[in-house]
């Protein structure tokens, strides 16, 4: 393939990050990460396939939805890693994440609720509030509110 023709097909990193909606500092972090990948030209500037687009897309669509960047890599990690995300590879990420997205609501629910129960009060207070943390019985178990992390 002629070099004009590759070159066509690349972006630099701020047409990337132009096209992505994603600042160029994100990109080089997702770069570093192992998440994307470019080539370096003669005069050291990066160079993403046209591919690095659905790339870059998938992730922000993950991480929309709560997904850590290290979970992201994993599944990332199953494709070559000049190749874009498919249609059959998101529904398989969507697939392998289901279940842990629905942990998710149903833990931010959970927290909802208890926050609002503790509100009603007014007190406010982990050490005193008789619905949250009666007697302080949690402080064994550690600091924080820890009947609004636990399940």
């Amino acid at each position: 393939m002629p070099e004009s023709e590759a070159i066509a097909k690349e972006l630099t990193i701020g047409e990337l990050s132009e096209r992505s909606g994603v600042p160029a500092s994100a990109l080089r972090f997702y770069e570093r990460q192992g998440l994307i990948v470019s080539r370096r030209t003669a005069g050291n500037q990066r160079r993403y396939h046209r591919s690095t687009l659905r790339r870059v897309a998938f992730i922000r669509a993950s991480q929309s939805v709560g997904m850590p960047l290290s979970a992201i890599g994993n599944v990332l990690g199953f494709l070559p890693k000049d190749a874009p995300p498919t249609r059959e590879f998101w529904l398989r990420a969507s697939a392998c994440w289901g279940e842990e997205i629905n942990a998710r609501i149903e833990k931010m629910e959970r927290m909802r609720d208890r926050f609002t129960e503790c509100i009603g009060c007014g007190c406010l207070s982990f050490e005193q509030c008789l619905l949250v943390n009666p007697g302080d019985r949690l402080a064994e178990h550690g600091p924080g509110p820890r009947r609004l992390l636990e399940p």
